[in-house]
């Protein structure tokens, strides 16, 4: 029996920007977002998604996007999804969710990624001592293997990761952690440790006052 063939429930369409998609995209955790689409417990389906800048890094030799890249936007999730089981009952906050990725790759006609590194005064970076200037190599993919016409004699096989994926938070998780958020604003980001930060938070970057993912819808 040949394999089943993944039902598509985002699709992107790599021409647009994020806010142009049929489906719309968000880049909050927030219980109040709509999904826009069910899973049934044990389906398999595709989900298309954009880049993490939302398509902000041109695939070029400069690397002004690099240099002047909008922090505030990126970071564009695909979803929400609700998931139900056989008979549509929805998961509720406190149950277990198993999910297996089979598979990943990039979308047609946008066979590219890229690497860089920050501007000392826009974003920075560990290595910015060594690296003040803003710096971009675009790699393109040839099976699983990458290579960068700005790094020339180099060619690596790559392994795909998916990002960022999570479960919006309820309600009552979600005023949780806006409390550490008031409380952080309060103190001042300088008073919360490192290991606060890794084993606390949700997110994937340290936290400003400016730039969290929690909020407001």
């Amino acid at each position: 029996m040949a394999p089943l063939t993944p039902r598509l429930v985002v699709p992107i369409d790599v021409k647009k920007q994020p806010w142009e998609q049929e489906v719309p995209l968000h880049n909050r955790w927030h219980p109040d977002i709509p999904p826009v689409a069910d899973v049934t417990q044990g389906e398999l389906f595709r989900v298309e998604m954009v880049d993490c800048t939302g398509g902000q890094v041109r695939d070029d030799d400069s690397a002004d996007d690099i240099k002047s890249l909008d922090f505030a936007s990126p970071h564009y999730l695909s979803g929400p999804l609700r998931v139900v089981d056989a008979e549509g009952v929805p998961a509720s906050p406190g149950d277990l969710l198993a999910v297996e990725i089979c598979n990943l790759g990039p979308l047609p006609g946008d066979e590219w990624g890229y690497t860089g590194t920050f501007e000392r005064e826009h974003g920075g970076g560990f290595l910015t001592d060594h690296f003040p200037s803003a710096r971009k190599a675009i790699w393109y993919f040839e099976g699983i293997y990458a290579h960068s016409p700005q790094i020339p004699g180099v060619r690596f096989p790559g392994l795909t990761h998916p990002g960022i994926v999570g479960t919006a938070p309820s309600a009552e998780l979600l005023n949780i952690w806006n409390q550490r958020e008031r409380e952080l604003v309060e103190a001042g980001h300088e008073s919360l440790k490192l290991c606060q930060v890794l084993h606390q938070r949700p997110l994937a970057s340290l936290p400003t006052s400016h730039n969290c993912l929690l909020g407001k819808v």
